[in-house]
């Protein structure tokens, strides 16, 4: 299970006909009182229903989530906001809710207008067959997908209280806030959007907002979460503490599914930087690391061409300039081989045949770390998004 994993939540997915056979309309809802926070795509480019949410979010607190895939309902000027509202307003009605209660989330092609003479008549299915369990959670999972090969889902368990989350990603993956989609729900107390604000935002920034797989930042973006207090559990510092971890875990899990499912994705790899000069610099190279096309290339032609790391950490921009790097102290790893001692080529030759690479750079300046996911690029990934709209 996932989204329905705890308690008070109910899920389902239908098929409104946006997409030609696959799911592609979802509901979860909370069956009690909820609050909850969202976090966005930072693109200067944003979908109508991402500034819906936004809106939303400052006027009640969320009790229920509706999103379609195959459209994203992005660049479609004025008719895609009175879209947006319109969904967001048929949601409510058939759940008995409040249009601010209900947060919209849209993925897909951008820039063609949503068939709503498809998805309004959908809803009403859809809501009436909210249900409890672990196929209802995974009906959602599966109506969020575009070019996703698999569902991704994930629960933790805390003391009391459960986390669970469903997410969506595959291609369009730079995030500055989320992936495309994630819906994260706990039956764990909170007080208010605020305070699940202040929980989800360090979730997001080590996982979310630490992978990559093609470059290219989403109009889309949004991760949800959503909390209703079922559980019933006490709260008290240690109970925060552990609901922090499984939050945490959550998103991590999903993130890297979403890495791991990346389009045409062979190879996945983690970047971990270390010994910069603070963690901002640290994430600045990990991230030009992971993004660099000569490093994808390199990892999908499983060659240990080290030195397009090296190039590429030493271009990583940062505060107007680059990131502190001196190559004479540099080390670096590959699956644990030291490749370059001091900025001196130890000669030799890892093996980077898996489909896993784990890249270690220390740059012996600082305390300053961070950790980055990313995946190959393929002739596949070529092939989909060629070949992407039709």
């Amino acid at each position: 299970m996932s989204v329905t994993a705890p308690k008070g939540f109910i899920a389902n997915g239908v098929h409104a006909g946006i997409r030609r056979q696959k799911l592609d309309l979802a509901i979860v809802r909370s069956t009690v009182p909820a609050v909850g926070a969202g976090m966005f795509t930072i693109n200067r480019v944003q979908a109508a229903p991402v500034k819906l949410c936004k809106e939303s979010l400052t006027l009640a607190e969320p009790m229920a989530v509706v999103a379609n895939s195959g459209n994203a309902n992005a660049c479609t000027g004025l008719r895609g906001d009175i879209d947006a509202r319109a969904i967001q307003a048929e949601t409510a009605r058939l759940l008995g809710l409040r249009s601010e209660q209900v947060l919209t989330l849209s993925t897909g092609v951008i820039g063609q207008p949503l068939p709503m003479g498809r998805i309004l008549p959908a809803l009403r299915p859809c809501a009436d067959g909210l249900a409890l369990g672990a196929d209802a959670g995974r009906l959602a999972a599966e109506a969020i997908m575009t070019t996703d090969l698999r569902s991704k889902q994930s629960v933790a368990e805390g003391p009391g209280f459960t986390v669970g989350g469903t997410a969506k990603g595959s291609g369009m993956i730079h995030p500055n806030m989320a992936t495309m989609l994630a819906i994260v729900t706990t039956d764990y107390p909170l007080a208010s959007g605020a305070e699940a604000f202040a929980f989800l935002q360090p979730a997001v920034h080590e996982s979310f907002n630490a992978i990559t797989v093609d470059g290219d930042c989403s109009t889309n973006d949004t991760i949800v979460l959503l909390a209703n207090g079922a559980s019933g559990v006490e709260r008290t510092a240690e109970t925060d503490a552990a609901f922090r971890e499984c939050l945490r875990s959550v998103c991590a899990d999903l993130s890297r599914q979403v890495v791991a499912d990346g389009e045409g994705a062979t190879v996945v790899a983690e970047v971990r930087v270390s010994g910069a000069a603070n963690d901002d610099e640290a994430r600045a190279i990990a991230q030009r690391i992971a993004t660099s096309p000569l490093v994808k290339t390199a990892l999908f032609g499983h060659d240990a061409n080290w030195g397009r790391v090296l190039s590429s950490a030493g271009s990583a921009p940062y505060g107007g300039g680059y990131a502190h790097l001196d190559p004479e102290r540099v080390c670096l790893k590959y699956n644990g081989i030291v490749v370059l001692d001091k900025g001196a080529p130890t000669g030799v030759e890892p093996d980077v045949s898996g489909k896993t690479l784990l890249i270690e750079l220390d740059l012996d300046l600082g305390d300053g770390h961070f950790m980055y996911l990313t995946t190959d690029f393929s002739y596949e990934y070529v092939r989909i998004n060629a070949d992407y709209r039709s």
